[in-house]
């Protein structure tokens, strides 16, 4: 069982890092969305990410290797591959009709499919803190999607189809992360993201149009570019996160993710309003955000938490 170096604050940095780069990512995608098509980006950003981890694994001598994997493992590659592909491509066509600060929010929803889909996978235990933690997140939904809930419920518009996109993209990640975490136990994370990176771009390469880039602005170009190492920068700091802090602390501070974003958002838009506009949220909104944030956080924490609570008490009683 892997234990982390104790290295808290490093482990604290490294997970801020990671969600200050997943906070800004939307703003920098929907500048190049609207001049290429969500598929041709994500191949480009896998492709890139991919191929920069293959040359440094070639380098040092340690590419995977296959045979460890077995019959049974081989099969967990296709599982992984078509749900981060799903995960993408989905996620930037919800991204097209929404605010980056709401696609982010909602994409909050992917750790949580992925906590219910672990208690029948890998037979995990859900704690009285996690549960708590999820009823604060449902509310922080409600509340934030106040000014367009009756929207949400009554019509098809693009605001809903973009929210249930998200949400699709959501739940497919979770085959992603089910299969990435078994495939952990023979490849190291880096050798696990070279293999699905690659696969990926492979998969999608019939309906990518690469020329496409040849259509971006200079700005445009310069924010492809930096989406592209924005995804290889972000997952390495957050595998590098997780071999110095808890994972349950890791994840407790990517929550801030949707925060990162709003913030960014209402910074660019003071700066560049001619390419950025503001997010549309009533004070209500951004409670409610506040709230869903909370509540991932408690959800993450929650095994700990409780855990902490038992050993509290057994040392009164004890006492």
């Amino acid at each position: 069982m892997h234990v982390s170096s104790g290295r808290w604050v490093y482990g604290l940095f490294l997970a801020s890092l990671t969600a200050l780069l997943w906070g800004i990512l939307p703003i920098k995608l929907k500048q190049v969305l609207q001049v290429m098509d969500p598929v041709t980006v994500t191949w480009f950003r896998l492709t890139v990410s991919g191929g920069c981890l293959l040359a440094y694994l070639a380098a040092v001598g340690r590419l995977p290797r296959w045979r460890v994997l077995g019959p049974k493992g081989i099969w967990l590659v296709p599982i992984s591959v078509c749900g981060l592909v799903g995960n993408y491509v989905l996620y930037l066509m919800g991204l097209n009709l929404l605010s980056p600060g709401t696609a982010q929010l909602v994409v909050q929803m992917g750790p949580i499919l992925l906590l219910i889909a672990s208690l029948f996978v890998f037979k995990e235990r859900f704690s009285l803190g996690q549960g708590l933690g999820l009823l604060v997140l449902l509310i922080g939904f409600g509340l934030f999607f106040n000014q367009r809930l009756s929207e949400l419920l009554t019509s098809l518009s693009d605001y809903t189809a973009g929210v249930l996109t998200i949400l699709a993209a959501s739940a497919v990640w979770t085959f992603y992360a089910l299969g990435q975490k078994q495939l952990l136990s023979v490849w190291n994370s880096l050798q696990v993201m070279m293999v699905i990176y690659l696969f990926c771009a492979l998969l999608l390469t019939p309906w990518a149009h690469p020329l496409e880039a040849l259509e971006l602005n200079p700005l445009q170009g310069w924010l492809l570019l930096a989406c592209c190492l924005n995804t290889l920068i972000a997952y390495g700091a957050f595998a590098e996160a997780l071999a110095h802090w808890e994972a349950s602390r890791v994840s407790a501070t990517l929550a801030i993710t949707p925060l990162v974003t709003f913030v960014a958002v209402a910074w660019a838009a003071w700066l560049w309003p001619e390419y950025v506009q503001a997010e549309q949220i009533n004070g209500l909104g951004y409670g409610g955000a506040l709230l869903v944030v909370l509540g991932s956080a408690l959800t993450a924490l929650g095994p700990s938490l409780m855990a902490g609570l038992r050993a509290r008490r057994q040392r009164i009683a004890a006492g």
